[in-house]
């Protein structure tokens, strides 16, 4: 049995109503993990598990440890996730009710994933967060589960932090017959490392990150999002910070369903009707989800910017 589930593909009323389509939810804030992770980290679990893996080590103090930790549990092989200071203490909390191991050091992610590397060894299995083709393969799957469902959508809007989100849809996009749709993809002004990559055609390295949608905080996303860039039709778009939270918190009424602001990056898209969507009939958005977020949190980002 999968470590991750089918998630519901849902039509938005109130997001078609804005931008004049239908707008179809895949929703994988509902993944055991609470988000898309789940997907690949949970193949790529299974996967060293049968050859024999004695120990899972990541580095996330977010939704891809807790998709770690998660299968761990499940599969019933130790986990150590590796996290930097800045990582919240309810993410902390969840990973360790999950049964995972918590090792913090360094103040970035770089500096945690560098530790994390230096002490895995030859009986672990290292599950990158965003960059290995065994995530990919298993992120695929949710555009394998819409066309089954019998959606094919115009066109795909998403969020990108490292890229791997950006690899499997892709991937599942060619292998469905759907890769001449565009992707339209969405990061916050202070994370955008694939804007950048895909303007200079090479991933570059941001000087810094900043902004509160910490789950997109990959300075440099990974070279397999930018080969998809000239393999196919893919736009980046910017949002700001109030917009992804504003967008969040729409959605949680809209939709009785609580995502971070990673996810409201892309959400925030369709609220504030940035994109051409005119003649499509069938949009499709990942709803990823994010497993640390908030109500107060969401409202306190609210308060502080007024």
């Amino acid at each position: 049995m999968s470590l991750s589930i089918n998630t519901p593909l849902l039509e938005s009323l109130p997001l078609g109503q804005r931008n004049n389509t239908r707008v179809w939810m895949k929703m994988e804030a509902m993944q055991p993990s609470g988000s898309f992770k789940m997907r690949g980290v949970g193949h790529a679990c299974e996967y060293y598990a049968a050859q024999g893996a004695q120990r899972f080590i990541s580095s996330s103090g977010g939704n891809a440890g807790l998709a770690v930790a998660y299968a761990g549990r499940k599969l019933g092989i130790p986990a150590l996730i590796v996290v930097p200071e800045t990582t919240s203490e309810r993410a902390r909390y969840l990973l360790g009710l999950e049964g995972a191991g918590v090792k913090v050091h360094g103040q970035s992610w770089a500096e945690a994933h560098e530790f994390a590397l230096s002490v895995s060894t030859k009986d672990d299995a290292f599950i990158h967060p965003f960059d290995s083709p065994l995530l990919w393969e298993g992120h695929a799957t949710l555009i394998d589960e819409v066309a089954s469902d019998g959606v094919k959508p115009d066109a795909v809007i998403l969020s990108v932090g490292g890229g791997g989100l950006l690899s499997g849809v892709c991937e599942g996009l060619q292998r469905n017959g759907l890769g001449h749709i565009p992707v339209f993809t969405a990061e916050t002004e202070g994370m955008a490392s694939f804007k950048a990559a895909h303007q200079a055609g090479y991933p570059v390295m941001l000087p810094a990150l900043t902004g509160v949608a910490t789950s997109l905080g990959a300075r440099q996303v990974c070279q397999r999002a930018v080969e998809w860039s000239r393999e196919m039709r893919i736009e980046p778009w910017t949002v700001s910070d109030q917009e992804a939270v504003d967008a969040c918190l729409s959605f949680a009424d809209d939709h009785r369903t609580l995502v971070e602001p990673a996810c409201g990056a892309a959400l925030a898209l369709l609220y504030t009707q940035k994109l051409p969507l005119h003649e499509m009939n069938d949009v499709l958005v990942i709803v990823c989800g994010g497993s640390t977020t908030t109500l107060s949190a969401l409202q306190q980002f609210t308060k502080s910017e007024k």
